[in-house]
Protein backbone atom coordinates (compact mmCIF):
# COMPACT_ATOMS: atom_id res chain seq x y z
CA UNK A 1 0.00 0.00 0.00
CA UNK A 2 1.71 3.12 -1.18
CA UNK A 3 -0.19 5.32 0.98
CA UNK A 4 0.91 3.47 4.02
CA UNK A 5 3.22 6.10 5.08
CA UNK A 6 1.33 8.70 5.52
CA UNK A 7 -1.40 6.44 7.18
CA UNK A 8 0.63 5.80 10.10
CA UNK A 9 1.13 1.94 8.85
CA UNK A 10 3.84 -0.23 9.06
CA UNK A 11 5.21 -0.75 5.82
CA UNK A 12 5.45 -4.36 3.87
CA UNK A 13 8.60 -5.82 2.90
CA UNK A 14 9.07 -7.05 -0.50
CA UNK A 15 7.37 -10.37 -2.53
CA UNK A 16 9.57 -12.11 -4.91
CA UNK A 17 8.46 -14.78 -7.32
CA UNK A 18 9.53 -17.62 -9.60
CA UNK A 19 8.61 -19.90 -12.82
CA UNK A 20 10.51 -23.10 -14.05
CA UNK A 21 9.16 -24.11 -17.17
CA UNK A 22 6.91 -22.24 -18.92
CA UNK A 23 7.36 -20.92 -22.52
CA UNK A 24 6.41 -17.51 -21.39
CA UNK A 25 8.03 -17.22 -18.24
CA UNK A 26 8.72 -13.75 -17.35
CA UNK A 27 4.83 -13.21 -18.64
CA UNK A 28 3.71 -15.66 -15.56
CA UNK A 29 6.43 -13.66 -13.41
CA UNK A 30 4.86 -10.17 -14.05
CA UNK A 31 1.64 -11.56 -13.08
CA UNK A 32 2.94 -13.07 -9.93
CA UNK A 33 4.23 -9.78 -9.21
CA UNK A 34 0.91 -7.65 -9.44
CA UNK A 35 -0.65 -9.98 -7.35
CA UNK A 36 2.16 -9.12 -4.62
CA UNK A 37 2.17 -5.54 -5.36
CA UNK A 38 0.63 -4.89 -1.99
CA UNK A 39 4.33 -5.86 -0.68
CA UNK A 40 6.13 -3.04 -2.23
CA UNK A 41 5.67 -0.62 -4.81
CA UNK A 42 9.22 1.32 -5.02
CA UNK A 43 10.36 -0.86 -7.38
CA UNK A 44 9.42 -3.85 -9.68
CA UNK A 45 12.16 -6.28 -12.11
CA UNK A 46 12.67 -9.16 -13.60
CA UNK A 47 15.14 -11.60 -14.93
CA UNK A 48 14.70 -14.21 -17.27
CA UNK A 49 16.78 -17.25 -19.14
CA UNK A 50 16.60 -19.55 -21.59
CA UNK A 51 19.46 -22.03 -20.69
CA UNK A 52 22.33 -20.16 -22.46
CA UNK A 53 21.18 -16.60 -22.25
CA UNK A 54 19.89 -13.96 -19.16
CA UNK A 55 17.72 -10.59 -19.81
CA UNK A 56 16.76 -8.19 -17.34
CA UNK A 57 14.57 -5.27 -16.84
CA UNK A 58 14.02 -3.09 -13.74
CA UNK A 59 12.52 0.21 -12.92
CA UNK A 60 11.26 2.26 -10.15
CA UNK A 61 7.39 2.29 -9.14
CA UNK A 62 4.52 -0.39 -9.91
CA UNK A 63 5.30 -3.32 -11.91
CA UNK A 64 2.12 -1.89 -14.07
CA UNK A 65 4.25 1.26 -14.94
CA UNK A 66 7.83 -0.71 -15.27
CA UNK A 67 6.64 -3.50 -17.83
CA UNK A 68 5.23 -2.58 -20.88
CA UNK A 69 4.43 -5.67 -23.29
CA UNK A 70 7.23 -4.54 -25.24
CA UNK A 71 9.37 -4.90 -22.35
CA UNK A 72 8.08 -8.47 -21.70
CA UNK A 73 8.61 -9.46 -25.34
CA UNK A 74 12.42 -8.80 -24.75
CA UNK A 75 12.38 -11.12 -21.63
CA UNK A 76 12.33 -14.83 -23.43
CA UNK A 77 12.91 -18.11 -21.91
CA UNK A 78 11.43 -20.59 -19.45
CA UNK A 79 12.53 -19.50 -16.18
CA UNK A 80 12.19 -16.36 -15.02
CA UNK A 81 12.25 -14.46 -10.92
CA UNK A 82 10.31 -11.02 -9.68
CA UNK A 83 10.59 -9.03 -7.05
CA UNK A 84 8.31 -6.31 -5.90
CA UNK A 85 9.92 -3.85 -3.52
CA UNK A 86 10.28 -1.43 -0.17
CA UNK A 87 13.11 -0.70 1.48
CA UNK A 88 14.19 -1.98 4.71
CA UNK A 89 17.82 -1.66 3.81
CA UNK A 90 19.48 0.41 1.57
CA UNK A 91 17.71 3.71 -0.57
CA UNK A 92 14.76 3.95 -2.74
CA UNK A 93 16.64 4.50 -5.26
CA UNK A 94 16.82 2.36 -8.60
CA UNK A 95 20.66 0.29 -7.80
CA UNK A 96 18.98 -1.28 -5.17
CA UNK A 97 16.13 -2.40 -7.45
CA UNK A 98 16.24 -6.27 -7.72
CA UNK A 99 16.49 -8.98 -8.84
CA UNK A 100 20.19 -8.08 -8.43
CA UNK A 101 22.59 -9.37 -11.42
CA UNK A 102 25.91 -10.42 -11.34
CA UNK A 103 28.39 -12.47 -13.75
CA UNK A 104 30.82 -14.99 -12.52
CA UNK A 105 33.07 -17.99 -13.87
CA UNK A 106 31.30 -17.99 -17.59
CA UNK A 107 27.22 -17.70 -15.04
CA UNK A 108 25.14 -15.10 -14.59
CA UNK A 109 23.09 -15.26 -11.02
CA UNK A 110 20.45 -13.32 -10.29
CA UNK A 111 19.03 -12.91 -6.79
CA UNK A 112 15.84 -11.37 -5.44
CA UNK A 113 15.38 -11.15 -1.75
CA UNK A 114 12.64 -10.41 1.09
CA UNK A 115 13.49 -9.78 4.63
CA UNK A 116 16.70 -8.15 6.53
CA UNK A 117 20.10 -9.53 7.05
CA UNK A 118 20.76 -8.12 10.63
CA UNK A 119 24.70 -9.20 10.58
CA UNK A 120 24.45 -7.31 6.95
CA UNK A 121 27.02 -3.82 7.93
CA UNK A 122 29.69 -5.96 9.44
CA UNK A 123 29.65 -8.82 6.95
CA UNK A 124 30.03 -5.80 4.09
CA UNK A 125 32.71 -3.91 6.51
CA UNK A 126 34.74 -7.33 6.02
CA UNK A 127 33.99 -7.97 2.56
CA UNK A 128 35.29 -4.45 1.38
CA UNK A 129 38.61 -5.35 3.48
CA UNK A 130 38.68 -8.15 1.48
CA UNK A 131 38.74 -5.96 -2.02
CA UNK A 132 34.89 -6.70 -2.54
CA UNK A 133 33.33 -3.40 -4.49
CA UNK A 134 29.42 -3.52 -4.15
CA UNK A 135 27.24 -2.02 -6.75
CA UNK A 136 24.58 -1.14 -4.31
CA UNK A 137 23.58 -0.25 -0.83
CA UNK A 138 21.08 -3.46 -0.05
CA UNK A 139 22.17 -6.49 1.96
CA UNK A 140 20.76 -8.89 -0.49
CA UNK A 141 24.22 -8.13 -2.12
CA UNK A 142 25.89 -9.11 0.86
CA UNK A 143 25.01 -12.93 0.01
CA UNK A 144 26.33 -12.80 -3.79
CA UNK A 145 29.77 -11.44 -2.29
CA UNK A 146 29.70 -14.44 -0.01
CA UNK A 147 28.78 -17.12 -2.37
CA UNK A 148 31.55 -15.98 -4.98
CA UNK A 149 34.74 -17.86 -3.49
CA UNK A 150 32.84 -21.13 -3.23
CA UNK A 151 31.30 -21.11 -6.68
CA UNK A 152 33.63 -23.36 -7.93
CA UNK A 153 32.42 -25.95 -5.65
CA UNK A 154 28.91 -25.66 -7.26
CA UNK A 155 25.79 -23.50 -6.40
CA UNK A 156 24.47 -26.33 -3.79
CA UNK A 157 28.02 -25.65 -1.53
CA UNK A 158 28.36 -21.95 -2.90
CA UNK A 159 24.79 -20.76 -1.27
CA UNK A 160 24.97 -23.24 1.65
CA UNK A 161 27.90 -21.72 3.05
CA UNK A 162 26.98 -18.40 1.85
CA UNK A 163 23.83 -18.58 4.24
CA UNK A 164 25.88 -19.86 6.82
CA UNK A 165 27.67 -16.85 7.74
CA UNK A 166 24.62 -14.56 7.41
CA UNK A 167 21.64 -13.86 10.16
CA UNK A 168 18.06 -12.42 10.08
CA UNK A 169 15.13 -13.02 7.85
CA UNK A 170 15.21 -14.06 4.17
CA UNK A 171 13.12 -15.66 1.66
CA UNK A 172 15.40 -15.86 -1.45
CA UNK A 173 14.52 -16.67 -5.18
CA UNK A 174 17.72 -17.39 -6.91
CA UNK A 175 18.35 -17.52 -11.11
CA UNK A 176 20.86 -18.79 -13.38
CA UNK A 177 20.90 -19.80 -16.91
CA UNK A 178 19.14 -23.10 -16.78
CA UNK A 179 18.18 -23.33 -12.57
CA UNK A 180 15.45 -21.62 -9.95
CA UNK A 181 16.80 -21.68 -6.49
CA UNK A 182 14.53 -20.98 -3.35
CA UNK A 183 15.85 -20.66 0.07
CA UNK A 184 14.03 -19.76 3.19
CA UNK A 185 15.93 -18.47 6.31
CA UNK A 186 15.96 -21.21 9.54
CA UNK A 187 13.59 -19.41 11.26
CA UNK A 188 11.29 -19.13 8.63
CA UNK A 189 10.36 -15.12 9.25
CA UNK A 190 8.62 -14.87 5.98
CA UNK A 191 6.62 -16.95 3.83
CA UNK A 192 7.28 -18.63 0.95
CA UNK A 193 5.37 -21.16 -1.23
CA UNK A 194 5.99 -23.51 -3.74
CA UNK A 195 3.08 -24.70 -6.28
CA UNK A 196 3.39 -26.44 -9.69
CA UNK A 197 1.59 -24.74 -13.23
CA UNK A 198 1.51 -26.62 -16.30
CA UNK A 199 3.92 -29.16 -15.68
CA UNK A 200 6.63 -26.37 -14.37
CA UNK A 201 6.98 -25.06 -10.78
CA UNK A 202 6.24 -21.81 -9.36
CA UNK A 203 7.27 -19.81 -5.90
CA UNK A 204 5.80 -16.91 -4.06
CA UNK A 205 5.61 -14.86 -1.13
CA UNK A 206 2.18 -15.55 -1.07
CA UNK A 207 -0.03 -18.33 -2.43
CA UNK A 208 -2.34 -15.37 -3.93
CA UNK A 209 0.11 -15.09 -6.87
CA UNK A 210 -0.29 -18.74 -7.48
CA UNK A 211 -4.22 -18.43 -7.69
CA UNK A 212 -3.83 -15.34 -9.97
CA UNK A 213 -1.46 -17.38 -12.28
CA UNK A 214 -3.07 -20.51 -12.38
CA UNK A 215 -0.60 -22.56 -10.46
CA UNK A 216 -1.60 -25.15 -7.92
CA UNK A 217 -0.55 -24.30 -4.55
CA UNK A 218 1.78 -27.30 -3.27
CA UNK A 219 3.34 -26.61 0.21
CA UNK A 220 5.76 -23.90 2.07
CA UNK A 221 9.12 -23.60 1.30
CA UNK A 222 10.50 -25.51 4.83
CA UNK A 223 12.20 -23.27 7.09
CA UNK A 224 15.87 -23.71 6.29
CA UNK A 225 15.48 -25.81 2.80
CA UNK A 226 17.05 -24.69 -0.25
CA UNK A 227 15.17 -26.01 -2.92
CA UNK A 228 17.01 -26.36 -6.74
CA UNK A 229 14.93 -26.62 -9.66
CA UNK A 230 16.61 -27.83 -13.01
CA UNK A 231 15.82 -30.33 -16.31
CA UNK A 232 16.17 -32.76 -13.33
CA UNK A 233 13.66 -32.00 -11.27
CA UNK A 234 13.04 -30.62 -7.93
CA UNK A 235 15.53 -30.94 -5.33
CA UNK A 236 15.43 -30.37 -1.42
CA UNK A 237 18.38 -29.93 1.01
CA UNK A 238 18.40 -28.68 4.33
CA UNK A 239 21.97 -27.99 5.14
CA UNK A 240 21.21 -25.80 8.15
CA UNK A 241 20.91 -26.48 12.30
CA UNK A 242 17.45 -27.41 12.92
CA UNK A 243 16.06 -23.34 15.13
CA UNK A 244 12.69 -22.42 16.67
CA UNK A 245 10.16 -21.30 13.84
CA UNK A 246 9.62 -17.90 14.37
CA UNK A 247 6.95 -16.69 11.96
CA UNK A 248 6.32 -13.34 11.57
CA UNK A 249 3.33 -12.70 13.37
CA UNK A 250 2.22 -9.63 11.20
CA UNK A 251 1.83 -11.46 8.14
CA UNK A 252 -0.96 -12.34 9.38
CA UNK A 253 -2.30 -9.44 10.62
CA UNK A 254 -1.94 -6.82 8.68
CA UNK A 255 0.51 -7.36 5.36
CA UNK A 256 -0.61 -10.93 3.59
CA UNK A 257 -3.46 -10.41 1.55
CA UNK A 258 -6.50 -11.93 3.06
CA UNK A 259 -7.23 -14.50 0.28
CA UNK A 260 -3.45 -15.82 0.94
CA UNK A 261 -2.40 -19.22 2.48
CA UNK A 262 0.22 -17.94 5.25
CA UNK A 263 2.28 -20.07 7.42
CA UNK A 264 -0.63 -22.89 6.94
CA UNK A 265 -3.79 -20.76 7.59
CA UNK A 266 -5.74 -18.56 5.54
CA UNK A 267 -5.55 -15.13 6.43
CA UNK A 268 -8.88 -13.87 5.79
CA UNK A 269 -10.50 -16.27 8.75
CA UNK A 270 -7.45 -15.75 10.73
CA UNK A 271 -8.28 -12.28 10.81
CA UNK A 272 -12.04 -12.70 11.30
CA UNK A 273 -11.14 -15.19 14.22
CA UNK A 274 -9.31 -11.96 15.76
CA UNK A 275 -12.15 -9.81 15.36
CA UNK A 276 -14.16 -13.12 17.31
CA UNK A 277 -11.82 -12.89 20.05
CA UNK A 278 -11.69 -8.74 20.14
CA UNK A 279 -15.48 -8.66 20.77
CA UNK A 280 -15.06 -11.68 23.40
CA UNK A 281 -12.55 -9.66 25.20
CA UNK A 282 -14.04 -5.75 25.31
CA UNK A 283 -17.99 -4.66 23.96
CA UNK A 284 -19.10 -1.78 24.58
CA UNK A 285 -22.32 -0.61 24.42
CA UNK A 286 -22.61 1.30 20.72
CA UNK A 287 -24.96 1.21 17.81
CA UNK A 288 -22.35 0.12 15.02
CA UNK A 289 -19.04 -1.88 14.29
CA UNK A 290 -16.78 -0.22 11.43
CA UNK A 291 -13.59 -0.68 10.36
CA UNK A 292 -11.52 1.96 8.96
CA UNK A 293 -10.58 0.34 5.39
CA UNK A 294 -9.57 -1.87 4.22
CA UNK A 295 -6.72 -3.04 6.98
CA UNK A 296 -9.57 -3.37 9.44
CA UNK A 297 -12.49 -4.51 7.25
CA UNK A 298 -11.82 -8.74 7.83
CA UNK A 299 -11.66 -8.18 12.01
CA UNK A 300 -14.06 -5.69 12.07
CA UNK A 301 -16.49 -8.55 10.09
CA UNK A 302 -15.46 -10.57 13.39
CA UNK A 303 -16.12 -8.50 15.80
CA UNK A 304 -19.33 -7.97 14.30
CA UNK A 305 -20.08 -11.55 13.64
CA UNK A 306 -19.35 -12.54 17.49
CA UNK A 307 -21.33 -9.33 19.00
CA UNK A 308 -24.22 -9.08 17.07
CA UNK A 309 -23.54 -5.69 16.72
CA UNK A 310 -24.73 -4.68 13.11
CA UNK A 311 -21.59 -3.75 10.69
CA UNK A 312 -21.37 -0.88 8.13
CA UNK A 313 -18.97 0.67 6.16
CA UNK A 314 -19.02 4.02 7.97
CA UNK A 315 -15.97 5.36 5.50
CA UNK A 316 -15.75 4.89 2.14
CA UNK A 317 -12.44 4.74 0.55
CA UNK A 318 -11.15 6.19 -2.45
CA UNK A 319 -9.34 3.66 -4.52
CA UNK A 320 -8.40 5.57 -7.30
CA UNK A 321 -5.99 7.69 -5.24
CA UNK A 322 -2.23 7.03 -6.53
CA UNK A 323 0.85 6.41 -4.57
CA UNK A 324 1.57 9.99 -4.77
CA UNK A 325 -0.92 12.91 -5.48
CA UNK A 326 -0.65 16.82 -5.24
CA UNK A 327 -0.07 17.75 -1.70
CA UNK A 328 -2.62 20.10 -0.06
CA UNK A 329 -1.70 23.89 0.55
CA UNK A 330 -1.93 24.72 4.54
CA UNK A 331 -4.71 26.22 4.16
CA UNK A 332 -6.42 22.66 3.34
CA UNK A 333 -4.79 21.10 5.97
CA UNK A 334 -7.96 18.54 6.64
CA UNK A 335 -8.00 17.11 2.66
CA UNK A 336 -5.22 14.66 3.40
CA UNK A 337 -7.44 13.55 5.54
CA UNK A 338 -10.56 13.19 3.06
CA UNK A 339 -8.61 12.14 0.21
CA UNK A 340 -8.50 8.14 0.65
CA UNK A 341 -11.29 8.10 3.11
CA UNK A 342 -14.85 10.16 3.86
CA UNK A 343 -17.90 8.99 6.22
CA UNK A 344 -20.89 8.89 5.59
CA UNK A 345 -22.80 11.29 7.45
CA UNK A 346 -26.22 10.07 7.76
CA UNK A 347 -24.84 6.38 8.55
CA UNK A 348 -23.18 7.66 11.48
CA UNK A 349 -24.41 11.05 13.06
CA UNK A 350 -25.45 11.17 16.56
CA UNK A 351 -24.45 7.07 16.90
CA UNK A 352 -22.01 5.17 19.10
CA UNK A 353 -19.35 4.14 17.13
CA UNK A 354 -16.11 1.27 17.58
CA UNK A 355 -13.93 1.17 15.03
CA UNK A 356 -11.94 -2.10 14.68
CA UNK A 357 -8.45 -1.30 13.21
CA UNK A 358 -5.43 -4.15 12.54
CA UNK A 359 -2.68 -1.55 14.47
CA UNK A 360 -1.91 1.21 16.04
CA UNK A 361 1.40 2.77 15.02
CA UNK A 362 2.10 6.45 15.72
CA UNK A 363 -1.27 7.32 16.14
CA UNK A 364 -1.42 10.50 14.26
CA UNK A 365 -3.73 9.32 11.57
CA UNK A 366 -5.99 7.66 13.65
CA UNK A 367 -6.70 11.02 15.89
CA UNK A 368 -6.87 12.95 12.44
CA UNK A 369 -9.68 10.44 11.51
CA UNK A 370 -11.16 10.43 14.78
CA UNK A 371 -11.34 14.08 14.82
CA UNK A 372 -13.05 14.53 11.44
CA UNK A 373 -15.64 12.04 12.67
CA UNK A 374 -16.52 14.06 15.65
CA UNK A 375 -16.87 16.80 13.21
CA UNK A 376 -19.61 14.68 11.66
CA UNK A 377 -21.22 14.36 14.99
CA UNK A 378 -20.32 11.30 16.10
CA UNK A 379 -21.66 11.41 19.74
CA UNK A 380 -18.99 8.34 20.90
CA UNK A 381 -16.13 6.93 19.06
CA UNK A 382 -14.43 3.37 20.84
CA UNK A 383 -11.63 1.64 18.96
CA UNK A 384 -10.48 -2.42 19.60
CA UNK A 385 -7.51 -3.22 17.83
CA UNK A 386 -6.80 -6.58 16.76
CA UNK A 387 -3.16 -6.92 17.83
CA UNK A 388 -1.91 -5.71 21.32
CA UNK A 389 0.54 -2.44 21.44
CA UNK A 390 3.52 -1.84 19.31
CA UNK A 391 6.60 -1.59 21.65
CA UNK A 392 9.35 -2.43 19.57
CA UNK A 393 10.79 -2.06 16.30
CA UNK A 394 11.35 -4.58 13.99
CA UNK A 395 15.17 -5.68 13.02
CA UNK A 396 14.03 -8.77 10.29
CA UNK A 397 11.96 -6.31 7.39
CA UNK A 398 9.69 -4.36 8.19
CA UNK A 399 9.78 -0.94 8.96
CA UNK A 400 7.47 0.23 12.26
CA UNK A 401 9.41 3.28 12.70
CA UNK A 402 11.67 3.63 15.59
CA UNK A 403 10.82 2.78 19.15
CA UNK A 404 10.91 6.91 19.56
CA UNK A 405 7.66 6.99 17.17
CA UNK A 406 5.90 4.29 18.53
CA UNK A 407 2.89 5.80 20.43
CA UNK A 408 2.95 2.56 22.45
CA UNK A 409 6.28 2.35 23.39
CA UNK A 410 6.19 6.51 24.85
CA UNK A 411 2.51 6.21 26.15
CA UNK A 412 2.30 2.76 28.35
CA UNK A 413 -1.32 3.11 29.45
CA UNK A 414 -4.00 2.73 26.94
CA UNK A 415 -5.77 5.28 28.58
CA UNK A 416 -3.32 8.09 27.38
CA UNK A 417 -3.14 6.69 24.17
CA UNK A 418 -6.84 6.82 23.81
CA UNK A 419 -7.26 10.51 25.34
CA UNK A 420 -4.14 11.30 22.59
CA UNK A 421 -6.25 10.08 19.59
CA UNK A 422 -9.67 11.51 20.78
CA UNK A 423 -11.22 8.20 21.86
CA UNK A 424 -13.86 7.68 24.47
CA UNK A 425 -12.53 4.18 24.54
CA UNK A 426 -9.71 2.16 23.58
CA UNK A 427 -9.02 -1.69 23.99
CA UNK A 428 -5.65 -3.93 22.68
CA UNK A 429 -6.51 -7.92 21.53
CA UNK A 430 -4.31 -9.71 24.25
CA UNK A 431 -1.00 -11.13 23.27
CA UNK A 432 -2.60 -14.75 24.20
CA UNK A 433 -6.12 -13.72 22.20
CA UNK A 434 -4.26 -12.62 19.23
CA UNK A 435 -2.42 -15.99 19.11
CA UNK A 436 -5.23 -18.13 19.78
CA UNK A 437 -6.80 -17.08 16.53
CA UNK A 438 -3.87 -18.02 14.31
CA UNK A 439 -4.79 -21.35 15.46
CA UNK A 440 -1.10 -21.99 15.91
CA UNK A 441 1.41 -22.53 18.93
CA UNK A 442 2.97 -19.07 20.60
CA UNK A 443 6.48 -20.39 20.39
CA UNK A 444 6.13 -20.72 16.41
CA UNK A 445 5.86 -16.96 16.47
CA UNK A 446 8.16 -14.02 16.47
CA UNK A 447 6.01 -11.35 19.06
CA UNK A 448 9.70 -9.37 19.20
CA UNK A 449 7.28 -6.29 18.44
CA UNK A 450 4.68 -6.54 21.01
CA UNK A 451 6.95 -7.78 23.96
CA UNK A 452 10.58 -7.32 23.12
CA UNK A 453 11.60 -11.01 23.20
CA UNK A 454 13.77 -10.77 19.74
CA UNK A 455 14.58 -14.20 18.28
CA UNK A 456 18.36 -12.70 17.24
CA UNK A 457 19.79 -9.49 19.22
CA UNK A 458 19.06 -7.07 16.70
CA UNK A 459 22.23 -5.13 15.44
CA UNK A 460 23.93 -2.21 17.06
CA UNK A 461 23.39 -0.08 14.00
CA UNK A 462 19.52 -0.77 14.13
CA UNK A 463 17.64 1.80 13.43
CA UNK A 464 20.53 4.11 11.87
CA UNK A 465 20.45 5.33 8.60
CA UNK A 466 23.39 2.96 7.24
CA UNK A 467 24.50 3.66 3.73
CA UNK A 468 24.65 6.66 1.69
CA UNK A 469 22.07 7.09 -1.35
CA UNK A 470 23.26 6.84 -4.79
CA UNK A 471 22.58 5.55 -8.28
CA UNK A 472 19.49 7.70 -10.43
CA UNK A 473 15.76 6.45 -10.82
CA UNK A 474 16.21 5.31 -14.58
CA UNK A 475 14.72 2.53 -15.67
CA UNK A 476 17.51 -0.47 -16.43
CA UNK A 477 17.12 -3.20 -19.09
CA UNK A 478 19.97 -5.78 -20.21
CA UNK A 479 19.38 -8.13 -22.47
CA UNK A 480 20.70 -10.67 -23.57
CA UNK A 481 23.48 -11.28 -21.56
CA UNK A 482 25.84 -13.74 -22.53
Amino acid sequence: MGEDLQEGKPREECGVFAVYGHEEAARVAFFGLFALQHRGQESAGIASADGCQVWEHKGMGLASEVFREDILGKLPGRLAIGHVRYSTTGSSVLSNAQPFLVHHADEYYALAHNGNLINALELRAELEERGSIFQSTMDSEVIVHLMAPHLKEGLEEALTKALAQVQGAYSIVMLTRNRVVAVRDPRGFRPLALGRFNGGWVVASETCAFDLVGAKYIRDVLPGEIIIIDEAGLHSLTPFPKERPSHCIFELIYFARPDSQIFGENVYLCRKRLGHNLARECRPDVDLVMPFPDSGNYAALGYAEESRIPFEMGMIRNHYVGRTFIQPSQAMRDFGVRVKLNPVKPLIVGKKIVIVEDSIIRGTTSRNRVRHLRECGVKEIHMVVSCPPTRHPCPYGIDFSMKGELIAAEKEDEADIASFIGLDGLHYLSLEGMVQATGMPRENFCLACYCGDYPLPPPKSFGKFCFEERAFDLPISRGPVR
